[in-house]
């Protein structure tokens, strides 16, 4: 689901100019429609169309000339209506669908600021999942969407006239009232349904024609909400604050609908350890001398080994009394097998010698180093069957060992190709 909205947040303009060509397309052929009496013909955006007869519900027929085939524009220009509707409210508000089609024009509240006495409009959200309302600042782009809702609903008269809805899970209807989200079905006004809302959508993907690798992109209600959320977190907005936009009760809830970037985790990571060394001391950030310098270079002199390179943290002693054979720590290297394969055969005589003896004590330490030696002989024996980019085994980075320690390990004793590592402070190394 995050990598879905991934994919649709930076395709949303994409989408918002079809439905804004669909609803002025639409509007446009409607208008031209009702101007030409029946039988006439009409051309708009290079489509020549003949005026069929309205019925009984005043509903636009049109015949299309170059296909031949009758076409209905009061609902094409319905559709192309609601599906603009939709996307820039859910898009501008992040609310589920069901909250949307209970929206009302009651549900405008004017809120007057104490300090300056500026008016603010505020939607209130009927609530769909919890028992808890919630009010939402409109914005001028909002506003303008609503206010064209508003303008087609009522008609015309002095107010929205009043309508009941049935609501599918609680099997009940609603007093009338006057729900925004409604359309002229036949000779009355019912309010639309989610079925009719994801048809819509679904008409407007289709004639989108958004792809994703070759495949038709399908846009759903919900879609909408995960990319105001991740769009809102984005843009600076402190997750909490979003979970109270969204209605979510736990935090967690809205960090799921959050589909974080890499970047962005880089983004906020570098600009944490830049809070992080302003609260530093400044001497701790001082430039290194000559002294700590080379005791740093001698670190990696000396973990090299017979067989391979140590892989220890700077500044921290051998754990295992260099004996490399049992460290798990070192990391071999492939070219070194017949010394090991001599070593192991060694052990071999050893531990027999300490059976005839009966050494016990040393029967159990060289049992251990075969075991250890074992281990080490496959994955010299692995790393012999993978193929290499570097005639180096230490050329590739561990997580104990970055590549500018590498630089090091490799005796170039440069300082231009550790250029980071002059910002650490002692006792901050990398390993």
């Amino acid at each position: 689901m995050d990598q879905r909205t991934r994919t649709q947040l930076p395709l949303l303009p994409a989408l918002l100019r079809t439905v804004d060509r669909q609803r002025k397309d639409a509007e446009a052929r409607i208008t031209a429609a009702r101007a030409t009496p029946a039988g006439g013909r009409f051309l708009v955006s290079g489509e020549e169309f003949e005026r069929c007869g309205s019925g009984q519900a005043r509903r636009v027929y049109v015949t299309e000339v170059a296909a031949g085939r009758r076409r209905n524009l009061t609902h094409e220009e319905e559709a192309a209506f609601w599906s603009w509707a939709t996307v820039e409210v859910l898009r501008h508000t992040g609310i589920r669908i069901e909250e949307m089609l209970e929206l009302t024009h009651h549900s405008f509240i004017a809120y007057s600021l104490p300090t300056t006495g500026e008016v603010v409009p505020m939607l209130q959200v009927a609530p769909s999942k919890t028992d808890a309302e919630r009010l939402l600042l409109v914005s001028p782009e909002l506003a303008e969407v609503l206010t064209a809702v508003i303008f087609r609903v009522r008609a015309g008269n002095a107010a929205l006239p009043l309508v009941s809805a049935y609501d599918v899970f609680e099997q009940t209807w609603s007093p009338p009232m006057p729900f925004l989200f409604r359309r002229r079905y036949g000779t009355e006004n019912r309010p639309l349904t989610r079925s009719y809302i994801r048809e819509c959508l679904v008409a407007t993907s289709q004639s989108a024609q958004i792809t994703v690798a070759g495949d038709p992109l399908e846009w759903r209600p919900h879609d909408f909400r995960r990319i105001f959320v991740t769009d809102a977190i984005r843009s600076g907005l402190p997750p909490h604050i979003a979970a109270k936009i969204c209605g979510h009760a736990a935090l967690d809830t809205t960090m799921g609908y959050d589909a974080i970037y890499p970047e962005d985790v880089i983004s906020h990571h570098r600009a944490f350890i830049a809070r992080r060394r302003t609260e530093r001391p400044s001497e701790e950030y001082r430039e290194l001398n000559a002294t700590e310098w080379d005791e740093f270079l001698s670190h990696f002199e000396l973990r090299k080994v017979a067989l391979g390179t140590c892989g220890r943290d700077y500044a921290t002693p051998c754990q295992h009394e260099n004996a490399c054979v049992r460290c798990p720590l070192l990391l071999v290297d492939p070219a070194q097998m017949p010394r090991l394969q001599e070593i192991h055969a060694n052990l071999v005589d050893r531990l027999q010698e300490a059976r005839d003896q009966g050494w016990l004590g040393e029967v159990a330490a060289i049992e251990t180093t075969m075991a250890a030696a074992a281990q080490k002989l496959e994955e010299m024996r692995d790393h012999a069957a993978q193929p290499s980019t570097s005639a180096c085994p230490t050329s590739v980075a561990t997580p104990d060992e970055p590549a500018a320690n590498q630089n090091a390990e490799r005796g170039s004793g440069s300082q231009r190709n550790v250029g980071p590592l002059m910002e650490l402070g002692p006792g901050r190394m990398p390993g």
